[in-house]
């Protein structure tokens, strides 16, 4: 067996693994690889007619964070009925379920929910962008924590 066969027989044995990892972890809040954001219906059981939706969103763990996101979902006003984090490593996927505060009617659910849904994946996308377009978060861009020296003397006029 050469090296270009035996690398393409461990390139698709490692795509199988990640694969069967990938499968045998739904069910589980276990974070991933990739920045996603996701919002799905929800049944709460609680049959008040209230929508809901679970949603989650996983990313690069940072300090501000929480803090994004809470500031992100409480503009939306809706309730939050459950909330879990997992982390794994330095990725972090957190996990909510929210009610909306208005009653449904039969002939409007559908585009309540979708109402809900777009609104609800706007705001975690938007942390999310936050996140990538801050390049004090990048990994690649991380500047040296040396603090630049300023002189407090004018050094361009001279005292006689």
């Amino acid at each position: 067996m050469d090296k270009a066969a035996l690398l393409a027989t461990v390139i698709s044995q490692v795509k199988e693994l990640k694969k069967d990892a990938l499968e045998s972890s739904k069910g589980f809040l276990i974070p991933v690889d990739a920045d996603e954001v996701q919002v799905e219906p929800y049944d709460t059981g609680a049959g008040d007619g209230t929508i809901s939706v679970r949603a989650s969103v996983c990313c690069e763990y940072r300090s501000e964070l929480l803090s994004d996101l809470r500031e992100a979902l409480d503009s939306l006003h809706l309730k939050m009925v459950k909330a879990d984090i997992a982390t794994l490593g330095n990725r972090v996927k957190n996990v909510f379920v929210f009610t909306s505060c208005k009653e449904r009617s039969n002939d409007a659910d559908a585009d309540a929910f979708q109402l809900l849904a777009s609104s609800v994946h706007q705001a975690l996308s938007s942390v999310l962008d936050k996140a990538s377009a801050s390049p004090e978060y990048s990994p690649r861009t991380t500047l040296p924590s040396k603090r630049r020296r300023v002189s407090y003397f004018d050094t361009s006029s001279s005292s006689s």
